[in-house]
């Protein structure tokens, strides 16, 4: 699932611990059950925006379906700052940054839109999933964190999975496609890690709105040259691209608000279901085997690192 600001499991407890995601330590069972159905409603938007993006990418070039998907998002993203109060903070920020996240997210979207055009929605899920256990491998030396022996050897488990699914064997995902994926995640990781590192001084509204606002920039000004003219058909799709993201984004907000980190992240493998049921639904075409059980070392590997990141802050406490 493709989004603005960085949510992933593996990021969750540190979202949990910064100031814009504050939970009391006592949170109830309630709250756990509200940020789940949170999680499930933002998975379940994102997978549908990442239907609408495959279905544009087969009319128009990665990069015009990217700013597509920035200049849809700006005037909900910017309501949703003003509604919040923060546009006084919107300039008050770590430029430097953000400027980094806004070229990796450019370059992420595009290559993930590419992928679509050649892959099912199931099959770019199961290869993206690998971003979560980037994030952590790249903890260690850009974030000073400390990754445990038994992390790496999930990273290292997660990786044979990713093996799996492409099936260099086969030459079935190690395509231009299935590579476009990878990159995209690999993009994600370090826009995410970037992103860890703002959200200690900047505001989730913040982070989001300026990240939006390059995308929209950045891959307008290169969708310009080579545009082409948006279909009156396709308009509602552009809108409802617009619409699922920033729904999604706020609702995985709100899942990680309410809910314990570790017991919310799990549900967002959810997106390999809808992946599944999408790409039959619309496309008719289902993954292979080998293409799910490499998702599922994929997931496995994910849940560990926050069940283990879990375990690890409770003890410190």
């Amino acid at each position: 699932m493709v989004r603005t600001l960085c949510t992933c499991p593996a990021c969750a407890a540190a979202h949990a611990r910064s100031p814009n995601f504050s939970m009391s330590e006592s949170i109830s069972r309630q709250g756990n059950l509200r940020g789940v159905l949170a999680m499930l409603a933002a998975v379940a938007c994102f997978s549908m925006m990442d239907a609408l993006l495959k279905i544009l990418a087969g009319h128009y070039p990665p990069m015009q379906v990217a700013a597509l998907r920035g200049l849809g998002a700006l005037p909900l993203v910017l309501a949703y700052v003003i509604w919040r109060g923060e546009l006084r903070k919107l300039l008050r920020v770590r430029w430097r940054l953000h400027l980094l996240r806004g070229v990796l997210v450019v370059a992420m979207l595009a290559l993930f839109t590419a992928s679509l055009r050649t892959l099912g929605l199931a099959e770019a899920y199961t290869l993206f999933f690998i971003a979560p256990l980037l994030i952590t491998a790249l903890s260690a030396p850009v974030l000073g964190e400390r990754v445990r022996p038994a992390h790496w050897v999930a990273i290292g488990i997660g990786l044979v999975g990713v093996l799996v699914a492409l099936r260099p064997d086969q030459r079935a995902m190690l395509s231009l496609g299935g590579l476009a994926v990878l990159a995209a995640a690999s993009f994600y990781a370090i826009s995410a890690v970037a992103g860890r590192v703002l959200t200690r001084t900047d505001s989730s509204a913040t982070i989001v709105f300026w990240t939006t606002s390059m995308l929209a920039l950045g891959a307008g000004a290169l969708a310009l040259p080579g545009w082409s003219r948006v279909a009156d058909a396709h308009w509602p799709l552009v809108a409802g691209l617009a619409i699922t993201g920033f729904l999604g984004q706020t609702a995985i907000t709100e899942a990680f608000r309410h809910g314990q980190a570790a017991v919310v992240a799990p549900f967002e493998y959810t997106a390999l279901a809808w992946g599944v049921g999408l790409d039959w639904l619309l496309w008719q075409a289902l993954p292979d085997g080998t293409t799910l059980l490499g998702g599922a070392i994929i997931v496995a590997s994910g849940i560990y690192l926050v069940r283990s990141e879990r375990r690890r802050s409770a003890a410190a406490q």
